[in-house]
This record gives C-alpha cells, sequence and structure tokens, in this order.
C-alpha cells in the first residue's frame, strides 16, 4: 500500500491467527501438531491423523474441546481441500508437459 501511496485499510487486512477467538486459535495450534496422512498409492492428501488428539487435548488442558474439535474439523476439511486442488493441478501440468515433450512441442509453464 506504501508503495501504492495509499493507507492501509484495516478492514481489509488478511487475518493473523491473533484475531481469531481462543478456541480458534488452540484448534490451528491442534490442527499443526496432528501427523498428517497420505494415500500410498495415489498420492492423494488423506488430512491429519486424529487418533492422538484425545492425548493432545489431555496434554495441552483444553477446556473447551467440542469447540476447539469444531473448528479444527473446518481447518483440516478445508487444509484437505486445498492441499488435494495443488496436487491435482501439479499432476495435471505434469501430464500436459509430458504430452508436450512426447508429440515434440517445447512449451514452458
Amino acid at each position: 500500500m506504501e508503495a501504492l501511496g495509499k493507507e492501509p485499510d484495516p478492514e481489509k487486512l488478511p487475518l493473523e491467527k491473533t484475531d481469531f477467538p481462543v478456541e480458534v486459535q488452540l484448534a490451528f495450534f491442534m490442527h499443526s501438531l496432528l501427523p498428517e496422512r497420505w494415500d500410498g498409492m495415489s498420492g492423494s492428501y488423506l488430512g491429519k491423523d486424529w487418533s492422538p488428539i484425545g492425548a493432545l487435548l489431555d496434554v495441552h488442558d483444553i477446556e473447551k474441546r467440542q469447540e476447539v474439535i469444531f473448528f479444527l474439523k473446518y481447518i483440516d476439511l478445508y487444509n484437505t481441500n486445498q492441499m488435494n486442488d495443488k496436487l491435482e493441478k501439479e499432476r495435471k501440468t505434469h501430464e500436459r508437459r509430458q504430452n508436450n515433450q512426447s508429440s515434440g512441442v517445447n512449451v514452458r509453464g
């Protein structure tokens, strides 16, 4: 904004994790601690492995467990969709490059 000679509008700034309620912040924290699951055959991202969630909630003495898990589920769903969309785009790009190389077309992307 400074380069454009404009004052930043606080209403348009991206949200920081600290802008959210404590339960959402805890959900982000729990999400970062859970291990990831991948499908070995297709390479698809399956999301987080939820098996250690009970132990993590106990260790960190989380009181509002239902709320944290509610937000955690949305974070995990969003993250899983984003990751698989990214992987799909990369797969299509790779396939397109291979097809172009096999047909003798030199395309950079």
